[in-house]
C-alpha cells in the first residue's frame, strides 16, 4: 500500500538522510555519504565553508534535485515516492526572481501568493520583517527587496523550512525580528528550520542543532549543547555568540587546513555555477565537462 504524502497539515516534520551521494553531472562529487537526523521543531544551523555542500544538501531535501532512492525521508515518508508538499526551500533561484525587480506594489505581491487567503499571517510578517506597503518594488534597496521576498516565501504555512543563505542584504534589528519569528513559529507549532549561513550575529540561543559540512561531507552533527560542551572561553564573560564562533572559527580552521589551497585543485563538495549573472541552479547540465 502507498504511503500517504507528506502535506502541511499532517506528519511529523522530521529530517533523516541516510548514506546520500550525489554526483554533478560533470562527475564531481556534491555530496558523500551524508547522514543525519534531525528531529520535528529542530533549528538546524548549516556550517561549511563556501563550496563545502550546503546548498547541495538542502536542493536535494527540498526536491530540487532527484536523490538516490531511500536516502531521504521526511516526515518518516519517502518525499520522492509521495509527493513534497509542505516543504519551503528559499535559495538564490528564487532570489533572483525578476518579478520583484519589476514596477509592481508589494500588496499585489502578497496577493499572488496567497496574502488574502492568510491575512493574519500577511499582517504579522509585514510587522516583523517592517515591510512599507506603499513600496514600488523597482524603487526599493537590496535590503528592502529581500524583506519584500521572505514575506512572500513565508507566507503559505509551511512544516519544513530550508534557507540557503537568504539573509545577507538584512540590517541587524531586520535579521534579529526574522530570526526570533522564526523561533516562535517552532515553538508555537510543529514546524522544522535548516538554515544555512555565514553569519553568526544574534544566534546565541537559536539553533537546536548544528550540522557542519567540508568537502561534500558531513564531519560532524548533533545537538548544539551537546556540539560546544567542553569549550574553553578565551573570556570567562564570553557567552552564547561568542561561543559559537569560536566552535565555527575552529571548524573552518581544521577545514582550510584538511583542504589546502584552491588554486589548480578540483573542488569537491563544488557549488553552482553562474550562467549570464542569474546563477548556475537548475542549469547543470550546461556545465562544461573538466
Amino acid at each position: 500500500m502507498a504511503e500517504e504524502p507528506f502535506n502541511a497539515a499532517e506528519g511529523s516534520p522530521s529530517i533523516q538522510v541516510n548514506g546520500l551521494s550525489y554526483a554533478f553531472p560533470d562527475g564531481s562529487t556534491g555530496l558523500k555519504d551524508v547522514t543525519l537526523d534531525l528531529p520535528a521543531g529542530s533549528r538546524t544551523l548549516l556550517i561549511g565553508a563556501n563550496g563545502a555542500g550546503k546548498t547541495t544538501l538542502l536542493r536535494l531535501l527540498s526536491g530540487k534535485r532527484m536523490a538516490p532512492a531511500s536516502t531521504i525521508r521526511i516526515a518518516d515518508v519517502d518525499p520522492f515516492t509521495t509527493g513534497l508538499e509542505g516543504v519551503t526551500y528559499l535559495g538564490l533561484e528564487w532570489v533572483l526572481n525578476p518579478i520583484v525587480r519589476t514596477d509592481i506594489a508589494v500588496p499585489a505581491l502578497l496577493s499572488s501568493v496567497g496574502g488574502d487567503v492568510y491575512t493574519a499571517r500577511r499582517d504579522e510578517l509585514v510587522q516583523v520583517l517592517d515591510v512599507d506597503l506603499g513600496w514600488r518594488m523597482h524603487t526599493v534597496s537590496d535590503g528592502e527587496r529581500r524583506r519584500v521576498q521572505l514575506a512572500m516565501g513565508l507566507l503559505r504555512p509551511w512544516r519544513v523550512l530550508l534557507l540557503d543563505e537568504i539573509t545577507v542584504d538584512l540590517d541587524l534589528l531586520s535579521r534579529r525580528n526574522f530570526l526570533q519569528w522564526l523561533k516562535r513559529e517552532t515553538e508555537t507549532r510543529e514546524c522544522t528550520v535548516v538554515y544555512a549561513t555565514h553569519i553568526l550575529d544574534n544566534l546565541a540561543g537559536w539553533p537546536t542543532h548544528l550540522v557542519h559540512m567540508c568537502l561534500g561531507r558531513v564531519k560532524s552533527w548533533g545537538g548544539v549543547e551537546e556540539m560546544t560542551k567542553g569549550l574553553e572561553e578565551a573570556d570567562s564573560g564570553a557567552r552564547g555568540d561568542s561561543q559559537l564562533g569560536r566552535l565555527v572559527l575552529k571548524w573552518l580552521q581544521e577545514d582550510l587546513e584538511e583542504r589546502g589551497p584552491r588554486n589548480g585543485r578540483m573542488g569537491e563538495g563544488k557549488t553552482y555555477e553562474s550562467f549570464e549573472g542569474k546563477g548556475g541552479y537548475g542549469q547543470e547540465s550546461k556545465m562544461a565537462v573538466r
